[in-house]
């Protein structure tokens, strides 16, 4: 469709606002009604496709008004079917991120508030988004809007067999890469990652080719590094890879907020009065955003939840994991001495990192010896738990690799159950805690139950119950020996 078009059906257009994967959209008004934003989409190849496309935009009009665009019309015009919302004067997430930096604090908190709350509308409508990501929230200045919910399976004709190549691959759920149905749950993963995104400028997964990041949406954990400590745990669970395992929409909102089953008119209300404006014209230099209003009470709400938020999958990372925070709150002098390993030290040293590290030989179930190199990342108190990260890299160059049930689980373990911890001077050794019969740490599936040479995974465990005044523990990580005297910090 060419630029020059001058009319949709009844709508007047004014000026194109932008073109994407699903269409071009347009500023357009219907006599003299305010301007709407209007999106022509890609016309379906399929005969039953404007009964499709009536049906699900008859079900996308249901969505309530919280914290999203809503659909006010729709139709189809010769050929083009096209989607009338209201039109939101702000720029998407992706573009103020990329002109004003990431968010942070109260504005970080607002943001992952308005998305949950919009998810909650969609999911109560039974919509599911399926392309959730920054450049589909747009910052009103009355707080983020998601738009587009529902519209990405008008790209193909079958929306549950499209399900692997619809969306964004940065963004994109493991069963949604895999071809499997989108669902709810999937809406949730793309939440995760637009939090990580809105935090740090990037995406969880990285940057690359399609297959190369969706590669590791399925077999690695999101990089979270840098994210605020209060959301930390549920944007984790949020990126779990089983959808078993994630929140509902419904959950995180009242787990961000501290309440239960809050209303979502209530919500929409305390981000709209909370949330600031940008600048309008941002120095060049500025990298970061200035906000003229601070969101207290979500800020507070955050806090007082984050004892009870649920951390539950880290898969694996494609590089080894040190966390900025640890390492500015821990001085050299107090990296933990190792404790001697029964097992043959390989030839290659890799340098220490972290809290403690060694190089050592692990034994595969065929009784291979792969060279592996052990880095205790986090060992943090939040609250009433003590917070374990460890990442193993595979630095085999003949092409072995390190299994997972031989040197963290055993026959029939599916997680890092096993492992433990002693406080200093304590007789007792405490094992990841168990929530509802799941263990809120790493747990493996059988098509990723290996590190690949070459590669590495980052693990973790969340513990409950250890001494108060503990400073210091003994780890026992099964297959990877002992690590003695490990420091226990203090979350900042």
């Amino acid at each position: 469709m060419s630029d020059d078009i001058q009319q949709i059906g009844p709508y007047t257009i004014i000026r194109r606002l932008g073109r994407g994967g699903m269409g071009t959209v347009y500023l357009a008004r219907l006599g003299d009604s305010p301007p709407v934003a209007l999106k022509v989409l890609h016309p379906g190849t399929d005969p039953g496709f404007e009964r499709r496309f009536t049906r699900e935009v008859e079900a996308a009009r249901r969505v309530a008004r919280f914290c999203t665009a809503p659909v006010l019309d729709a139709g189809v015009d010769g050929q083009t079917p096209y989607l009338v919302t209201e039109y939101v004067d702000g720029p998407d997430l992706a573009t103020a991120i990329r002109d004003g930096g990431p968010l942070s604090g109260a504005n970080l908190e607002a943001l992952a508030v308005g998305v949950a709350t919009a998810l909650v509308a969609i999911h109560q409508a039974g919509i599911v988004h399926r392309d959730l990501k920054p450049a589909n929230i747009l910052l009103s200045s009355l707080g983020p809007r998601v738009i587009d919910f529902g519209i990405a399976q008008f790209l193909t004709p079958d929306a549950t067999r499209s399900a692997a190549i619809v969306g964004t691959p940065a963004y994109m759920s493991p069963e949604q890469a895999a071809g499997e149905p989108v669902t709810a749950a999937g809406d949730v993963f793309a939440w995760g990652g637009v939090v990580v995104h809105a935090a740090t400028g990037k995406a969880p997964f990285g940057v690359g080719g399609a297959h190369e990041v969706l590669y590791r949406v399925v077999h690695y954990a999101p990089d979270l590094s840098g994210l605020d400590a209060r959301l930390y745990p549920l944007v984790e669970q949020a990126l779990a890879k089983d959808p078993a395992r994630r929140p509902t929409s419904r959950q995180l909102l009242d787990r961000l907020l501290g309440r239960e089953s809050i209303n979502v008119a209530a919500a929409t209300d305390l981000v709209s009065r909370s949330w600031g404006q940008r600048d309008p014209a941002p120095a060049p230099a500025r990298r970061r955003a200035r906000w003229v209003r601070p969101v207290t009470a979500i800020g507070a709400a955050l806090l007082a939840s984050a004892v009870t938020a649920v951390a539950l999958l880290q898969s694996g990372n494609a590089s080894p994991t040190v966390s900025p925070t640890v390492s500015q709150t821990v001085s050299p002098t107090r990296t933990a001495a190792v404790a001697t390993v029964t097992v043959s030290s390989p030839t290659h040293v890799h340098a220490t990192t972290g809290l403690a590290a060694r190089d050592l030989f692990v034994s595969n179930s065929d009784s291979r010896q792969v060279p592996v190199h052990v880095s205790i990342d986090r060992l943090v108190r939040e609250f009433d738990e003590v917070r374990l990260e460890w990442t193993v890299e595979n630095l085999a160059t003949g092409g072995e690799q390190a299994d997972l049930f031989s040197i963290l689980g055993g026959e029939g373990a599916w997680d890092v159950q096993g492992i433990s911890i002693r406080p200093g001077r304590s007789a007792k050794a405490y094992h990841p805690y168990v929530e509802g019969e799941v263990c809120q740490c790493t747990y493996w599936a059988s098509y990723a139950n290996v590190i690949n040479a070459g590669g590495s995974l980052q693990f973790f465990a969340v513990f409950r119950g250890l001494p108060a005044d503990a400073a210091k523990a003994d780890l026992d990580l099964l297959g990877l020996g002992r690590f003695d005297g490990v420091p226990i910090v203090e979350a900042q």
